[in-house]
């Protein structure tokens, strides 16, 4: 049995309110905003902490795996388990799910500490004390909650009505708000004795468990079924999904949080956001004299109040106050800061029309185990990519049936597999790969190893590769 506490990170959220960095594939867990660390990273960080925590279990999806596992290993973070979630359930089934794991790896008495992967927080001795108490609370049978001090009447937040103190520190629940109005919100913040709710629980893993398996037992099933049936593959657990899909799509804040008699929570001042808005990113970033917070090439006259992104090309934006203005390698969004809570409508509408919903499932770079690629031009026959593979990665021996393809070395030392052949390609060297033939390419180096791909042919598309040894699995 552990004393320390296993963190649970979920990490398969395909949210797009950060749209266009965020999209489908490639959500905004993954993305660096602010600093030189992604949301999913930060995470594994207040985590880190060897004396306090074990290693991380941490829940995503099929899309996400190759993500987690590279953005902890460049973090140099361990993991206890990457939970595979055939499909998506919502919460429920994934802490009840991560509980029986904790309960199988680490015994009975495992204490679980479940943290979104896309929230940005401060961790300040106002973060440690809110920790010690949520587990000695946890430890004496409570189900745990964090509670934010409000800053604002905030409509993007559901609120906790806190009630009586509790021995170790925290208080009892007396309701949960759904998200309010902005005058609902007001009276709250005016009342006072409401906090945030964070998102963020600590409970024991046998504990919470056994509340899911009294007020929704369908999700408890289906979750320890999932987990008793799970198969290792590489360095991951897929949970199995027939007995997983049977799981009802339900938040543990419904399934259980709102029902159970032993909620507690824990009222903490230390800054905290769920970076779910533009808004969130401007409040928390960075700002200069006029209140901007910029990133990227970006040129701003007679601008106040603004975020300015650009992750392509220069911006120049002048004579407006409070907007966004966000520009990825193929889109660019501008809309005022406060409005930027509906950002999801737009990105809805965006996908319900055929010429621009692909903007909003896929990114022009796309990540892959060994590294990943950024879409450059595309023409008829013809396209050209931005290769980057990690030091030390190698892709799949492959082929094409319908493309050839030449590639340059920009930056680093490539070994290039061409039939039997193998060469080494240096920097302005290039390598052509005939239509048909079978080739691989590799990083040897201590680099990042940076290619530019100019495929010519029939048909350019993903599916267009016939892997024959892959050493991540892939078929």
């Amino acid at each position: 049995m552990s004393e320390k506490i296993i963190p649970v990170i979920m990490a398969g959220g395909k949210g797009t309110r950060l749209w266009p960095l965020s999209r489908a594939s490639a959500p905004k867990q993954f993305i660096q905003f602010v600093g030189d660390r992604t949301l999913f990273q930060a995470t594994l960080e207040r985590v880190s902490d060897s004396t306090a925590y074990e290693a991380p279990i941490v829940i995503t999806n099929e899309d996400f795996r190759f993500l987690v596992a590279e953005q902890a290993r460049e973090f140099g973070i361990e993991l206890s388990g990457v939970l595979l979630e055939p499909s998506a359930r919502n919460t429920a089934p994934a802490v009840a799910a991560a509980a029986a794991y904790a309960l199988k790896k680490f015994g009975d008495g495992a204490t679980i500490q479940v943290l979104a992967s896309d929230h940005e927080i401060i961790a300040d001795e106002h973060y440690t004390k809110a920790i010690q108490v949520a587990y000695k609370t946890a430890r004496a049978g409570k189900l745990v909650t964090f509670g934010i001090a409000p800053t604002e009447p905030a409509t993007g937040y559901g609120y906790i009505e806190v009630g009586a103190s509790l021995p170790a520190g925290a208080n009892s629940v007396k309701r949960f708000v759904e998200k309010p109005d902005a005058a609902n919100a007001k009276k709250m913040l005016d009342a006072g004795g409401f906090v945030w709710n964070s998102g963020i629980f600590m409970f024991g893993a046998q504990q919470v468990l056994e509340e899911i398996r009294e007020l929704a037992p369908a999700v408890a099933t289906a979750a320890v079924e999932a987990i008793e049936k799970a198969k290792g593959d590489l360095d991951f657990i897929r949970l199995d999904a027939e007995a997983f899909d049977k799981a009802p799509n339900i938040s543990i804040d419904y399934a259980v949080m709102e029902k159970t008699k032993n909620a507690a929570v824990v009222p903490a001042s230390f800054t905290w956001s769920d970076m779910g808005s533009w808004d969130a990113v401007w409040k928390l970033g960075s700002q200069d004299a006029s209140g901007n917070v910029v990133l990227g090439e970006t040129t701003l006259i007679d601008t106040r109040n603004s975020l300015v992104f650009s992750r392509h090309s220069h911006l120049a934006v002048q004579g407006l106050e409070g907007v966004a203005v966000i520009a990825s390698e193929d889109a660019v969004y501008v809309g005022r800061l406060e409005d930027s809570q509906n950002v999801g409508a737009l990105v809805k509408h965006l996908a319900s029309a055929k010429s621009t919903a692909a903007l909003t499932q896929t990114h022009p770079t796309s990540y892959r185990p060994w590294g990943g690629y950024t879409s450059i031009l595309n023409g008829d026959r013809f396209q050209v990519k931005r290769l980057f593979v990690t030091p030390g990665k190698k892709l799949s021996l492959q082929k094409h049936h319908h493309r050839s393809e030449h590639w340059i070395c920009v930056k680093g030392t490539a070994e290039v597999t061409v039939g039997d052949e193998i060469k080494i390609v240096r920097e302005n060297e290039s390598v052509y790969i005939p239509q048909g033939e079978v080739h691989r390419l590799a990083n040897p180096g201590k680099i990042m190893l940076e290619m530019i791909e100019v495929q010519t042919g029939s048909y350019l598309g993903e599916d267009d590769i016939i892997r024959i040894v892959d050493e991540f699995g892939r078929g």
